[in-house]
């Protein structure tokens, strides 16, 4: 055991370190938003259909989110470089693994061990920057963090576009081995060995989350598939999110009675911010998971655009998200979080209304731009300012569990916010084509560009989707106006006030 004093040594370099961790940070999002562009082609390639093809991208997800909390705490005991290398081999090869995959059932069964990797390696960076950057400084590195994001959203989705269009989807994958290799070296090199932390590990508590967050996730996702009704014998689809409901709960309660060391540590969520920045960053993570779908396939399905074509209209987004980067984290650093990110929250919920209202089948492309605009104004907003506020406060030697926290409640979001958005789609679609084979809702989906009379109706569909996200985003926008003020801005902000007072 180490006191927080003994946490890091006078030689650490922290900017060459994070720059390493984020390089393998910018590969786990790159994959995930590079998936959206190439899911038409998938859908087509191995003959699938829109509710199962979704689940490409949910398994990773769900693989990614379970463990989080386990992986923050793994990497505090045998150290987060030794976690994150690990997580980093994993990854890298079930990458190889998705590109040779030729059934939809063995693409996901990969995405699985990939999402599993990205698992490991999550929590290490933010509980890196949580402990070796001072707290005057950690805005700033979180916005580097953030702006991660950013980036990946624009080089994802036009990397993904020119792969799918040139050598085939399996390259969206394929891509992440060198890449890997090169982010291995950079780790080895500039990232310090930090000291460890004796923990015991929750295995009951790993089993009931893991068990409750499948339950509730398939169920959703798979309740269009099934009419809500039955699945197989005495197995419905609300028996599935009943029980997984259900089994949260009975995880929640043992994590409050748990006399050991519980895997979601409750005195965590006695930091007001914590709670919070854990509330928004999940409303986050499901509306920028759920927009990319219906926004890729009526680009694609509707308008006829290429994978490439289609995901350079995320370029105005990603542009003005890294631009303000910079800025915001300076900002973060010496501005009361609720005002920056709660600007960030209006911009992302305003920009997906607006977003609603513009898709159309002859609608100019310009229109469809400038709310993307607005996203990427809200994406240079949120990240930073609700990743430091979450973390701030906490001591050093729970920075791994509550790294391993706050992910986990991005990664479940970013999970139900795709299943939604399926569940979403296919009652839309089902709904405004109510003339097509099977339902309505997938005629023509995956074969190039719908005829012109189902145009409107996809349309309609694809818009009427994205009003979910856009209203699960006001949640988060209460939570950020509700932060307090961190502890290293209130003596230098209250003075003024108190010397006013007398």
């Amino acid at each position: 055991m180490v006191t927080p004093q003994e946490q890091v040594k006078p030689d650490v370099r922290p900017w060459p370190a994070l720059w390493a961790l984020v390089l393998g940070f910018f590969m786990i999002l790159i994959d995930s938003t590079i998936v959206s562009v190439a899911t038409p082609a998938i859908l087509t390639d191995l003959n699938s259909d829109v509710g199962t093809v979704v689940w490409v991208t949910s398994a990773y997800l769900l693989a990614y989110a379970v463990p989080l909390l386990i992986t923050g705490r793994l990497g505090d005991k045998i150290g987060p470089k030794k976690l994150y290398l690990a997580g980093l081999i994993v990854f890298t090869l079930a990458s190889v693994w998705c590109g040779f995959t030729g059934t939809i059932e063995m693409l996901i069964v990969a995405r699985v061990f990939q999402g599993l990797g990205a698992s490991m390696m999550t929590p290490q960076t933010m509980a890196v920057i949580t402990r070796i950057f001072p707290p005057d400084q950690r805005g700033r590195a979180m916005s580097l963090w953030g702006a991660t994001a950013g980036v990946a959203i624009l080089v994802g989705p036009i990397l993904g576009g020119v792969l799918v269009d040139s050598l085939g989807w399996q390259w969206i994958f394929f891509i992440n081995a060198p890449v890997g290799v090169i982010g291995f070296v950079l780790a080895m090199r500039l990232v310090p060995d930090l000291p460890t932390h004796e923990h015991k590990f929750d295995l009951i508590g790993v089993a009931l989350s893991t068990i409750g967050l499948f339950c509730l996730v398939f169920g959703i996702q798979e309740g269009q598939k099934y009419d809500w009704g039955q699945i197989k014998g005495p197995l419905s689809v609300w028996s599935l999110i009943i029980a997984g409901l259900v089994v949260i709960g009975i995880f929640l309660v043992w994590q409050a009675r748990n006399k050991g060391e519980p895997l979601l540590p409750l005195t965590l969520f006695k930091d007001l911010n914590f709670s919070l920045a854990n509330i928004a960053i999940t409303t986050v993570g499901f509306a920028i998971t759920a927009m990319a779908f219906p926004l890729m396939l009526y680009a694609q399905e509707v308008r006829g655009l290429s994978p490439t074509r289609a995901a350079l209209l995320f370029v105005p987004m990603a542009v003005i998200s890294g631009g303000l980067a910079p800025f915001v984290g300076r900002l973060t650093d010496r501005t009361p979080p609720r005002f920056i990110a709660g600007f960030g929250l209006l911009c992302c919920s305003a920009s997906m209304f607006w977003l609603s209202k513009a898709i159309e089948p002859t609608a100019p492309i310009w229109k469809i731009l400038l709310p993307l605009a607005l996203l990427g104004v809200a994406n240079g907003f949120m990240w930073a300012p609700i990743g430091t506020t979450a973390t701030r406060n906490l001591p050093m030697h729970q920075a791994g569990a509550g790294a391993g926290v706050y992910n986990t409640t991005r990664q479940i979001g970013a999970v139900l916010g795709s299943a939604g958005i399926a569940v979403l789609m296919e009652s839309r679609l089902a709904a405004n084509l109510p003339a097509a084979p099977g339902g309505g809702g997938e005629a023509g989906v995956g074969g190039g560009k719908l005829p012109a009379a189902l145009q409107q109706g996809f349309s309609d569909a694809m818009a009427q989707a994205i009003l979910l996200p856009a209203a699960v985003l006001i949640i988060g926008l209460i939570a950020v106006l509700m932060f307090t003020k961190p502890k290293h801005l209130q003596r230098p902000a209250d003075a003024p006030v108190a010397a006013e007072a007398g």
